[in-house]
Order: structure tokens, then C-alpha cells, then sequence
């Protein structure tokens, strides 16, 4: 017995060791951290338990036979963070470049279907150099098995990527089917097709950050959702989204302890409405002042910054968050906005996360490029999402909420459930310069002064319709406030709202309007 052990012990602490000192002096040299060491921070400590730790490949050609390394250049298991079982793989890189193969699809495949079973959430943290080219076709089917199971998965598990090193070819689909990717600012990438690939066949010349970096896929492509600073913060940060999801569908996202009064309300939000109607004013200051203090967790911070969508807490409990933005095109909506906010509306609707939208919105984003480009079809996005839903849903319009954008971005039609506005609200079908020159163009033309006859038919259409109290009259607003008082309204709303029921329409799937 004593010699089988000596094996055992011998076998696990080669699995220990990954590629070697050497590629892993290598991996530090880069400016990353190991598949282990990003574990140990992830999770609780001695949490782990590992899963597959022994599996290795099977190949003998090209010299493979001679390259056989346990765990595969991958690590599978359970673990728990901040107290919550999780399931976790991590690729490791220091094992023949991370490489994926039918091993690592065996591996991740069956952590797959545990999470599923288990009703727990599912992290990956990818740095593999991609397919495993010596095993050919094999690699590729390799790639489906997971896939499905992230099909499988979503909208029962949350689903967490953390790309932590290079991702290239089928492995990008992977993190793109998972509900929120996280990438490392200059030591991560994401593409299908990589440089040098790209420099033979359209002869562009570009690097592998300026092709597929943290800030391109943040700010440009909207594939990656959050970007870190470097590898601890990109694990702190996959643990704080962790903490406004629930561990599953059936279940609800976790509450804290309440440590912001639920009656506080700020004065200075009845001042910070400008006067003048054109003026921007910064909304994520206005969420600052309404959510539980320091709880707000921006997604897609850097992607279509004319909406803002993200996490925060009121009263302890967890809410999804979708407000405009004054300060970038005025906070209209335009292509990237709409998927923008059609993707968390859905997101915070699987999870069963109450969603709060915030409206300030002079309208769709006019111009030749956003309808060849189908705004039409991706502004639907936005109305199919909402009406979709089935959690608590409420609106707050602070100030412009005007035509479609007023009607798609949760009013009462869309599911809606408190609809309030501030006195600051101006909800009407267009603007007001527009109408007045569309109802009375032949007035304007035969006055003796047009100028000032228009002028004064914008100034009679902003008395009847600049306000929110038409509407309150017509019951789509449910209530005018004063902002100050925002804060304690939401959150009474949805003490009254967690018990919602909806019963949704019997059918195998709508056809989203992709």
C-alpha cells in the first residue's frame, strides 16, 4: 500500500507543477499569474476540490507521446467563493500552450453538466493558444461539446468568462455564449482569425492588442462585457458580480444586510436637472445618490456610453440597473445602445433580478448609416426584452422621454409595473421645435413675423406637453415625485413587487430579433 500511495502522491505532485519551473518562470515573465495561483485567489481557501487532476491525452504522433503532462493543460473542479459553491475551470497555459483537446473538452464538458445538475455557477478563466492542432478534426468537435453546454446552461446557471491570455479560433465562442466575459487589460486577447492570418489573406498589418485586446472587445466590439487592470483585479471583480447573482434560476439573487437608510434621501437631486432643456448633467452621479452607497456595478462601461446598464443594491437586495446618459449624444438610443440594453434587460430577467430603467431620452439617433445599419431591428431589441420579462419591473423618467424611445424603454405596455417621473419629465411624441413646425406650418407661413409665431407655438406645445402630468392624468405615470424622495419610493415599490407571479404564454421560443 505504502508504494501505490508513493505513486499517487508522486502523480499528484506532477499536476502540481504544470509545465515546469521553466514555463512557468516564463508565464510570470509575461506578467501572468498560473492556473493554480488564479484559483487560490479566486476561491476560499482550502475550498477546492479537484476534478480530473490525472487525465492525460493519448496521442503519439508528432512527438506527442512524449508530452504528456497530468490535468492535460487544464483544471477542473468545485470550489466556493465567499462562502457559495461554484464550479471553476482554468486553462494552463504553462502546459503545452494551453492547448485545447479532446481531454480539456472531456474535462470542461463534465464540470459543465455538474454545475448544470448542481444548480451552481460556472467560471472560466481562458489562456490557451487554441486548438490543439495534432489531433486535427478531433480538436474541432472538441469545441462543440462545450458549446452546447453553454447553450445548455444559459438562463439556468450564470455562466462567468475571465480571459486571462490569448483566446483565438472556435475557443471565442465559448466566453460569446456566457453571460458576462471579463478581460485583462494587455495580457488578453480575443479573435477568430489571428495577425499574422490576416496580414496573408487582406494584407492589414496589426497586432494582436489592437485586433483583439480588453479595450477593443470593451469599447469597440461589445464581445467582453468588464475590464480589468490586471489579473487579481479581473478575479476581485468576477467575485463582486458574483455577489448580485443568484446561484440559479430558481432561485433569487443573495440580499445583505442593509448598511444605507432605506428613508435617505438626497436634497441636491432636486437641483440637478438643468434648466435649460438641452443642457447634459451626469446620470451615474443621480444613481450614486438613489442606490446603496459605493454598490453600483457597471457592464459594458466602456461600450455605447450613451446608455448605461449595470447592478446595484437598494436596501440590500439586488437590482439590475438601465438608465440613459445625458452626457454622450444627449442620451439617445442608437444601434449599439439598443443591444446594449436589450442584452441586460435579458440578463437580469433569467436571473430573476429586478430591473429599474431610468429615462432621458430625446429618441431614436437619426441618420442614413443607423437605418442601412437596421436600427429598426435592434431597436426592437429593446421592446422584445422588456416585454419578455417577468421581474419587477420600474421606471423613473427624469427628464426627455420622447416618440418610440418613451414607449420602448419601460413603459407601461412594455410589462412595466411603477412607472414615476419627476416634475422635470417631458414625455411627448417628438420635440417640441418639430411639432410646432409640423401642426402649424400654414400658421407659421402666413403670419406676418414666422419667427416669432413659431416661436410661440414651441413655447404653447412645451406648456401642454413638456411635463409629466398628462400623462399621470392618462394613468402611465403611476406618480410624480420629487427626486430627493427617488430613493425610499423604489424601494418601498419593490417590497411590494418581490412577490410578483406572471404567468407567461405557453410556447417553445419567440423569435428574438436578432
Amino acid at each position: 500500500m505504502s508504494d501505490q500511495l508513493a505513486t499517487l502522491r508522486a502523480k499528484r505532485q506532477q499536476a502540481l507543477q504544470g509545465g515546469g519551473p521553466q514555463r512557468i518562470e516564463a508565464q510570470h515573465a509575461k506578467g501572468k499569474l498560473t492556473a493554480r495561483e488564479r484559483l487560490s485567489i479566486l476561491l476560499d481557501e482550502a475550498s477546492f476540490q479537484e476534478l480530473g487532476a490525472l487525465a492525460t491525452h493519448h496521442l503519439t504522433d508528432f512527438g506527442m507521446d512524449k508530452q504528456r503532462y497530468p490535468g492535460d493543460g487544464i483544471i477542473t473542479g468545485f470550489g466556493k467563493i465567499q462562502g457559495r459553491r461554484v464550479a471553476v475551470f482554468a486553462q494552463d497555459f504553462t502546459v503545452l500552450g494551453g492547448s485545447f483537446g479532446q481531454v480539456q473538452a472531456n474535462k470542461i464538458s463534465r464540470i459543465q453538466d455538474l454545475a448544470i445538475e448542481a444548480g451552481i455557477p460556472l467560471i472560466g478563466l481562458n489562456d490557451s493558444g487554441g486548438a490543439r492542432v495534432q489531433e486535427g478534426v478531433a480538436s474541432l468537435a472538441a469545441y462543440g461539446e462545450v458549446f452546447v453546454r453553454n447553450v445548455r446552461a444559459s438562463g439556468v446557471i450564470p455562466q462567468i468568462s475571465i480571459i486571462m491570455g490569448p483566446c483565438a479560433g472556435g475557443a471565442v465562442y465559448s466566453p460569446a455564449l456566457t453571460d458576462v466575459t471579463i478581460m485583462v487589460d494587455q495580457t488578453s486577447n480575443m479573435f477568430l482569425t489571428g495577425p499574422d492570418i490576416i496580414k496573408t489573406v487582406t494584407g492589414e498589418d496589426v497586432t494582436a492588442e489592437e485586433l483583439g485586446g480588453a479595450w477593443v472587445h470593451n469599447a469597440t466590439s461589445g464581445v467582453a462585457q468588464v475590464m480589468a487592470n490586471n489579473e487579481p483585479h479581473a478575479l476581485r471583480l468576477c467575485k463582486q458580480l458574483l455577489s448580485y447573482l443568484p446561484q440559479n434560476n430558481t432561485e433569487d439573487p443573495p440580499a445583505l444586510d442593509p448598511w444605507d437608510p432605506a428613508d435617505r434621501m438626497d436634497e441636491s437631486l432636486n437641483a440637478v436637472i438643468p434648466a435649460d432643456d438641452n443642457a447634459p448633467y451626469e446620470m451615474r452621479d443621480v444613481l450614486a445618490k438613489i442606490f446603496d452607497t459605493d454598490s453600483l456595478f457597471p457592464i459594458h462601461q466602456d461600450y455605447a456610453a450613451n446608455a448605461l446598464v449595470g447592478f446595484a443594491r437598494l436596501d440590500g437586495q439586488s437590482v439590475g440597473v438601465i438608465a440613459n446618459q445625458p452626457m454622450v449624444m444627449s442620451g439617445c438610443l442608437d444601434i449599439n445602445a439598443s443591444d446594449k440594453i436589450a442584452r441586460h434587460i435579458t440578463l437580469c430577467d433569467q436571473f430573476n433580478i429586478p430591473i429599474i430603467t431610468f429615462v432621458d431620452c430625446p429618441g431614436y439617433l437619426p441618420g442614413v448609416e443607423q437605418e442601412y445599419n437596421g436600427v429598426i431591428r435592434h431597436g426592437a431589441k429593446i421592446i422584445y426584452a422588456y416585454c419578455q420579462a417577468t421581474v419587477p419591473q420600474i421606471s423613473v423618467v427624469t427628464r426627455k422621454a420622447m416618440g418610440g424611445s418613451y414607449v420602448a424603454l419601460s413603459s407601461k405596455q412594455m410589462n412595466n409595473d411603477v412607472a414615476f417621473a419627476w416634475p422635470s419629465a417631458q414625455i411627448a411624441v417628438m420635440g417640441a421645435e418639430g411639432a410646432a413646425r409640423l401642426l402649424n406650418r400654414r400658421a407659421i407661413e402666413a403670419a406676418e413675423d414666422p419667427k416669432a409665431e413659431e416661436a410661440r407655438f414651441i413655447a404653447d406645445y412645451k406648456e401642454k406637453f413638456f411635463n409629466p402630468y398628462q400623462a399621470a392624468d392618462m394613468g402611465q405615470i403611476d406618480e410624480v415625485i420629487e427626486p430627493a424622495e427617488t430613493r425610499p419610493r423604489l424601494i418601498r415599490a419593490l417590497e411590494v413587487l418581490r412577490t410578483k407571479v406572471t404567468q407567461p404564454i405557453p410556447k417553445k421560443h419567440g423569435l428574438f430579433p436578432v
